[in-house]
Formats: C-alpha cells, structure tokens, sequence
C-alpha cells in the first residue's frame, strides 16, 4: 500500500502509517499538483489545508481510503467518495480534550477580561480599578450538542460550580448523571443561559443556525462561544446583536470565512477572538495522527 501524507501531521502517526505502508510525504501542494500526483496512491492522508475535491478523487484511480487528521470533513467531497466506494476516516475523538480547556480558557478570558488587561499592562496603564470581572461559579453554562466534546466541557462545567443546560435529539444520561445539567428545548436554552456554546457538526441542519431570530432570545449579559464550525452561525447576525447590545459578548475560535479578513468581527471590543485554535495542542496533534493511523490499519484488515 502506498501512502500520501499531503498535511503535517505528528511523527508518531507517519511512524505507525510506516509499519503496514509505503509513506510519502508532501505538504504544500497546489490543487493541481495534488491532482497529477494522487494517481498512484492507495491511501491520502490530510488535516485542514488540503482539499480533496471530486476532481482530486477523480484522480485517484488507486485510491481506497482518504482519512483526516482531525475532527470535521468539510474539506472533503465525500459523495464523491462514496461514489468511488472509498472510505472516510477521521480522528474525532482526539481534540476532543484541547477545544473543551479552550472553551474554558475564552469564559475565563471574557468573564476576567484578560485581554484587556494585557493590553493595558503592555501599554503602561495600571487600570485595576476599571477590570471589574465575574465569576464562573453560579452562572448557566449552556451547551448546544452532546457529543464527546460538548460533553467534556459539561464535566469541567461542573469543577467550576455552573449549572448546566443541554440541548441535542440524543440525550446523554451519563452527563446528566455526573453534572445535574438538564436537557431543554434550544429556546428556552437560549433564554436561561449566560453562556452558550456550540459543539455541532456543520450540516445542512446546522448551518445559520443561531441567527437574528436565536440570538435575539439570549440575555443581554450572555455571551455566544464557538469552536465548531464558523457557519453555524449568521455572523452579519451575530455582528448586529453585539454592536446593538442584544448580547453582551462573543468568544470565536472559527469563522464563516477563514481567516476572516474585513470581518466587522476584527473591530469589536466585546469579542474574544482566536485563530481556529481549538485542535492547537501538542497532544491533540498527536492523539489525531496516531488514532488516524491506526483506523487506516483496521479498514485495511492489517
């Protein structure tokens, strides 16, 4: 079997793809380049940047599993492997840890108001008296999806003495069990949380779904925190709620357009924003390679 790793990924994972494959690797590829050279290939490994379009599998005459390095497929024309009858496979439990600590670290980073307080320090201003904060504790957390990382953040919800709201078709009673959150219908979600984050796959289902509408139901003190998927929500929306007042605030690792260049978002004092960091961990990057690497050995029977 032949393998090519188009993306960095960890050194553990290409030595594990090493034990059963013939790995090449090669970063940076221009769509065509990646076009003329995926012909002789068994195997594409990928993350984020490279985009394995219909015209990428069209040409991957050999090609019988395309697998990513990460959590979402939304780089990957799918249909058009399923067309071909070449499997998909992704790492989604490896950052699962890495964006729940980043959901945490952008509340702390809002409700103490730690930008503001760097940038004043490395301006020379001791403006104490003006980074009045809050707390955590006593505050509604809620969490829109349940899956492994909304669940996660549930957990440490509950270290940090919140209550907790949750919204997904499929319950999780384990989460109900250990924290007390309670399930809810997404608007009265809305209505009671001063914290809401979203941990949903993009789908059609998912997409704008927290809008004018939705956004409107939040507290004027909430504040909005996204680490799935930029378009699942309306950011002119959203841009609209901040600027008006409607919300208090919004903590942004991911974005409609990426990276968001003239984005009104850029210019918004009540924003916490990263650069679609949440998988960003040493060990998240590694977990990812090596649990990629070991499904691409288990779809290959090895």
């Amino acid at each position: 079997m032949k393998a090519l790793i188009a993306d960095k990924i960890h050194e553990d994972g290409i030595k594990l793809l090493r034990e059963f494959a013939e790995v090449d690797v090669s970063t940076g590829l221009k769509p065509a380049e990646l076009i003329t050279k995926i012909g002789s290939y068994d195997i594409l490994v990928v993350r984020s940047a490279t985009k394995v379009t219909k015209e990428v599998i069209d040409a991957g005459k050999q090609l019988k599993i395309v697998a990513r390095a990460g959590v979402g497929l939304d780089n990957i024309d799918v249909e058009a492997a399923k067309v071909r009858g070449i499997k998909i496979l992704n790492a989604s439990e490896a950052p699962t840890i890495a964006v729940a600590e980043l959901v945490f670290a952008s509340m702390l980073s809002w409700a103490r108001r730690l930008p503001q307080a760097d940038a004043g320090m490395k301006a020379g201003r001791w403006e104490k008296a003006q980074l009045m904060g809050s707390e955590l504790r006593g505050k509604t957390l809620g969490i829109v999806g349940t899956g492994r990382i909304g669940t996660a953040v549930g957990y440490r919800a509950k270290a940090f003495l919140m209550d907790i709201l949750a919204c997904d078709p499929a319950q999780n009673a384990e989460l109900v069990q250990r924290t007390g959150a309670r399930y809810v219908a997404m608007d009265d979600l809305l209505r009671q949380s001063d914290f809401v984050t979203l941990h949903v796959a993009l789908t059609e289902q998912t997409g704008h779904m927290i809008g004018r509408h939705e956004l409107g139901l939040m507290k004027p003190t909430a504040v909005l925190i996204n680490t799935s998927r930029g378009r699942v929500i309306d950011e002119g929306a959203l841009v609209e709620a901040l600027r008006q007042g409607k919300i208090a605030g919004a903590c942004l690792d991911v974005y409609e357009n990426e990276p968001p260049i003239g984005s009104p978002l850029l210019k918004l004092q009540n924003v916490v924003l990263t650069p679609h960091i949440g998988a960003s961990t040493v060990e998240a990057q590694r977990d990812a390679a090596i649990v990629v690497a070991q499904k691409i050995k288990e779809a290959l029977g090895q």
